[in-house]
């Protein structure tokens, strides 16, 4: 439960957007997410000083970023597992993961019994243009849990694909390492807790302790 090597993200990334979407109940599940107390994303302070990074490249660029998640409690994945099990609780079918099984979302890579979240240097993330203030169209929203989410996937626009391009360029540029089926999801290389799967909420406050 120690999270002195933790930080708000917004003690480094001031103008961070936050959509935490597992705090809300507009996820995959349906419901609020175990272990989620406050909308706030966590970071170890190496993927903070390092987002902090991202964000100010972006910045002069004329965007801002947006965050969905960041450090993600094992609990909160416990969570995502026991809804795996329960074959009858497809309520947000239509709307994350239309075209597959509920079964399959664990197999193919979506959802991970053990989440590279929990160690805290994962962060799900878009970007936000300043001139209109929306999200840039990246070909599929955020956990819509297909195969048009793969980064490289070409069943999108070239203006879609050069978004996730100029996402996953800048996030590499600062040290982050991309996955192969969720175009938002980065992990901080040479993270500083590669074997630790950290318990304690997400929580601005639990930080204050």
């Amino acid at each position: 439960m120690n999270s002195s090597g933790f930080v708000l993200l917004t003690d480094y990334v001031p103008g961070v957007i936050q959509e935490i979407r597992y705090y809300s109940t507009y996820n995959f599940v349906g419901d609020r997410i175990d272990g989620y107390e406050q909308p706030v994303a966590l970071l170890t302070v190496e993927a903070a000083r390092a987002l902090k990074s991202v964000a100010n490249e972006m910045n002069v660029q004329g965007y801002r970023l947006k965050v969905f998640d960041a450090y993600r409690p094992a609990c909160a994945v416990r969570h995502f597992v026991l809804w795996g099990i329960e074959d009858q609780d497809l309520r947000m079918k239509p709307y994350f993961y239309p075209t597959l099984p509920k079964q399959e979302l664990f197999s193919k890579g979506y959802i991970a019994s053990k989440s590279s979240h929990s160690r805290g240097s994962t962060v799900d993330l878009t970007l936000l243009d300043m001139a209109t203030g929306q999200e840039l169209d990246m070909g599929s929203p955020f956990d819509l849990f297909s195969e048009i989410s793969h980064p490289d996937n070409t069943d999108i626009t070239e203006e879609q694909y050069q978004n996730r391009m100029m996402l996953r360029n800048v996030m590499v540029r600062n040290g982050f390492e991309p996955i192969d089926c969720e175009w938002w999801h980065f992990t901080l290389k040479g993270e500083p807790y590669p074997d630790t799967y950290f318990e304690f909420p997400v929580s601005a406050d639990y930080l204050r302790r």
